[in-house]
């Protein structure tokens, strides 16, 4: 998987000091399907303030853009990179966002909150692809399918059976019938 520069030093600099870190998300799945991906994120087992430690030694800008859920952007060469610190989340109250994020350090468990198996997976030169939910055979069968109870993902985030559909429509996919029934039972929470 061809990492671009700028993504590769962020990933490099982060592994350099110790830290698990990932491309993950829209950019592996891209890649995977021999697209041209729009954005690179990073997920990593850095906290917040030693990724923020780390650009700052390496004279990299960045921007705290969400750092209730671990969430930085560096600026690298005027290149947006966003860097997330492995999470789980917490209780969601209203069908969008959860109330609360913990830092875990297993990129796993961070997947595992995911919504779709074919953006929770993650990549680095090291490790390869990780991929704990076969979101590379749901590429593969052209499928969406939820990571896990796909109930529960729909309940966590309304939003997501929108993201199912529009999926499913921009890469030809057919959605998992679990996954499509959830969004026909849960569709009056959006």
């Amino acid at each position: 998987m061809n990492l671009p520069k700028n993504g590769k030093s962020v990933l490099d600099l982060l592994n350099k000091n110790g830290f698990e870190s990932y491309a993950v998300g829209g950019f592996v799945r891209d890649m995977l399907m021999g697209k041209t991906p729009g954005d690179f994120d990073i997920t990593t087992s850095a906290l917040p303030d030693e990724t923020e430690n780390i650009l700052r030694q390496n004279n990299i800008k960045y921007v705290e853009t969400g750092l209730k859920h671990g969430t930085i952007t560096a600026v690298f060469d005027g290149e947006p990179i966003e860097i997330t610190t492995f999470r789980a989340d917490g209780e969601y109250k209203d069908n969008r966002r959860p109330e609360t994020v913990s830092f875990v350090r297993d990129i796993k468990e961070d997947l595992s909150r995911r919504d779709f198996t074919v953006n929770a997976m993650a990549y680095n030169e090291k490790d390869g692809l990780v991929d704990a939910f076969d979101g590379l055979g749901d590429l593969k069968r052209g499928i969406i399918r939820c990571v896990g109870i796909a109930e529960e993902r729909f309940t966590e985030d309304a939003l997501r059976m929108l993201r199912a559909v529009r999926f499913a429509a921009q890469l030809g996919f057919d959605i998992e019938d679990k996954t499509k029934a959830a969004i026909s039972k849960l569709a009056p929470n959006l």
